[in-house]
């Protein structure tokens, strides 16, 4: 059974001086409640996973970035400051796919939360509606990645 897409999705940042047009985004997004995430992003990171080579972005030029650990990057736009993407940059089997905001989404309906992550971080006012999604801790993440800092 292969997963849900949706192509031809388009985005941008708030004031327009980034976007992108993405294919084979997944349906399911997952919810990270990591420290890092929720200081990039002010709250939780809703996110979803695109394949490397399936988004063009407009506007690169205004693209900034930060290594914000040893083994990935954020980046934001530079006008701005909307967050529009976390990547894994070193190598393994997550390396160069787009985390990418939700709320990024022209249109941001059809997705479907399926996972959280750093559920053992997530602030105890954080409550989503729904049930059956699957939930991992810090050290699910360590096992199932492989890639996080100690700390």
């Amino acid at each position: 059974m292969t997963e849900e897409t949706l192509s031809g999705q388009t985005g941008r940042c708030m004031c327009g001086a980034v976007g992108f047009t993405a294919d084979e985004v997944p349906v399911k997004f997952g919810v990270c409640h990591c420290e890092m995430c929720r200081r990039w992003t002010g709250s939780a990171l809703l996110g979803v996973t695109i394949p490397e080579g399936k988004i063009v972005w407009t506007g690169e030029e205004n693209i900034a970035r930060l290594q914000s650990s040893a083994w990935a990057e954020r980046a934001w736009c530079s006008k701005c400051g909307t967050g529009l993407y976390f990547r894994v940059t070193m190598e393994s089997a997550y390396s160069g796919s787009f985390e990418l905001p939700i709320g990024l989404f022209d249109n941001a309906d059809g997705f479907e939360m399926t996972h959280e992550i750093f559920i053992d971080q997530k602030p105890h006012s954080f409550a989503y509606a729904g049930t059956g999604r699957k939930l991992m801790t810090r050290q699910d993440c360590v096992e199932k990645f492989g890639l996080l800092d100690e700390k």
